[in-house]
């Protein structure tokens, strides 16, 4: 085998590794995220003649590709996750914890779960915070639509609270989405309290450069 294949088998292995997932997580039925949850970044530009990519005689570089790594994190309870990419944070809050049954109303353990939420947001430096509600696919769509909406408003208020005189620098994007974007099977009852959840998002900011921990 030549050099040339050698290096071309090489770097399509790495590649491929690379676009592994940091930890798994569950499958999207849709779409991995609701409409305006994520970004994409241009690819980076790169010289192919510069004298250091050492490429053998004749051959060429492929058009530059940004690979985008997810890290999945969940407890053991599955109450709480937390995904992070390239661009976004993401930690989605099993309604069971801040709600009771069909209530938009926080339980009481559930201002502690958000503020963990706001240290992080303030820790980002974020300045865009989409706040979005989801149920599984009982009961009717419209009932389903103003319950996310509701619990996503309420999820709003106390980060809102939380992070105080920041409020200010902040713009908040809160929507409901009922049985829209579930993230795991309807057809079990454990399906469906993982679809049932508020997601909170926010872009990376510094500190989370290079840092997906």
């Amino acid at each position: 085998m030549s050099l040339h294949r050698t290096l071309a088998t090489l770097t399509t292995a790495t590649a491929a590794l690379i676009t592994l997932s940091l930890s798994g997580g569950a499958v999207a039925y849709a779409d991995d995220n609701p409409p305006g949850s994520t970004t994409t970044s241009p690819p980076p530009d790169v010289d192919s003649n510069s004298p250091g990519l050492k490429l053998a005689d004749g051959a060429t570089l492929a058009p530059a590709k940004v690979l985008d790594i997810k890290s999945v994190v969940e407890d053991l309870s599955g109450d709480e996750r937390r995904e992070d990419t390239n661009q976004d944070v993401t930690f989605a809050l099993q309604a069971e914890v801040l709600f009771p049954k069909d209530s938009s109303k926080l339980n009481p353990g559930a201002k502690s779960r958000i503020q963990a939420i706001a240290d992080e947001i303030k820790a980002q430096n974020a300045t865009n915070v989409r706040v979005f509600g989801f149920t599984d696919d009982l009961g009717t769509y419209a009932h389903g639509l103003t319950l996310s909406k509701k619990r996503a408003e309420a999820v709003h208020d106390v980060l809102a609270a939380a992070l105080g005189s920041q409020e200010q620098e902040l713009t908040f994007e809160v929507r409901g989405y009922s049985e829209d974007y579930p993230i795991a099977d309807n057809n079990s009852e454990e399906g469906r309290k993982k679809n049932r959840r508020v997601e909170v998002s926010f872009p990376r900011g510094e500190r989370g450069t290079g840092d997906q921990s």
